[in-house]
């Protein structure tokens, strides 16, 4: 079954908090990687490599660039879970 936007930001965000420190709750929709959590790109290939185990999706490198935002990302698995 699909995790909802809101099940998979909470992931999400606990995947960050994991990786960074960075408090789960800063871990926003709006929010930017690089720009507003300080994200570097080796934190990032982490974050994307544990996101794919933990919600069962693929995100091939050439798309890790397309997101820059928690909001694309959390969109990106939603979207990946139904394919």
């Amino acid at each position: 079954m699909a995790l909802t936007q809101e099940e998979v930001l909470a992931g999400l965000a606990e995947l960050v908090n994991d990786e960074t420190g960075i408090a789960t709750e800063s871990v926003q929709l709006e929010k930017s990687f690089t720009d507003d959590l300080d994200i570097d790109s080796i934190s990032m290939m982490t974050i994307v490599v544990n996101a794919e185990e933990r919600f069962d999706v693929k995100i091939p490198d050439d798309e890790v660039k397309n997101l820059k935002t928690v909001k694309n990302a959390v969109d990106y698995i939603v979207g990946a879970q139904t394919q």
